[in-house]
């Protein structure tokens, strides 16, 4: 299932929309780059799952559980952003489809992308910070394979209730200002004199 997954999202990536010549839209622009981030996601967990197979390891160290932790999140929150662009991508489709090619150019879709990739960065790292000042003792067990934060946070040896409600709060409150955000940016776009698009 792992290498169908990634050979999947590879064919895609490369037959399916960097190959052909009628699929230089800007939705398959966005597609190929959720492929390449699914690919990704599906290689930092799934693989280090089949390595620990493989050599029957149950363990890994604290850096490397803060790294997956990271990276899962980094790549998480960069679909959700991608997302987000791929709406109204299709809004500008469907609303204004005369000017579609004019408004979604190239050099908008990088400039979304990239977004997409730096947008993320502080949500990420604030994960990582949450745990680093969090004090473990006891037995470090988990049962999921996927280190997420909320199973490290019932390691720590102190009451993390507070810290949990503020990590569901500062999720929630991410994805909405990354939501307002694209809103306003593409709203900018759409309403600017034709003029400038040229």
């Amino acid at each position: 299932m792992f290498l169908f997954t990634v050979l999947a999202n590879l064919l895609i990536i490369i037959i399916t929309v960097s190959l052909s010549t009628i699929l230089k839209s800007p939705t398959y622009f966005f597609t190929h780059f959720l492929s390449f981030i699914d690919a990704s996601y599906t290689c930092v967990t799934t693989s280090i799952i089949i390595i620990d197979l493989l050599y029957q390891r149950r363990t890994i160290s604290f850096g490397g559980c803060l790294t997956q932790l990271f990276v899962e999140h980094l790549l998480g929150g960069s679909v959700i952003i991608l997302l987000i662009v791929l709406a109204y991508d299709r809004y500008v489709a469907i609303c204004k489809p005369l000017h579609y090619m004019t408004i979604m150019r190239h050099g908008l879709c990088h400039v979304l992308v990239v977004i997409a990739w730096i947008g993320v960065m502080p949500h990420a790292t604030m994960q990582i910070l949450f745990i680093v000042n969090l004090p473990f003792c006891g037995p470090s067990v988990i049962d999921p394979f996927m280190y997420d934060l909320f199973p490290l946070l019932k390691l720590s040896c102190r009451d993390t209730y507070r810290l949990g409600m503020l990590v569901a709060a500062k999720s929630g409150a991410m994805c909405f200002a990354h939501f307002l955000h694209a809103t306003h940016l593409l709203r900018n776009y759409l309403e600017l004199p034709e003029i400038l698009w040229l």
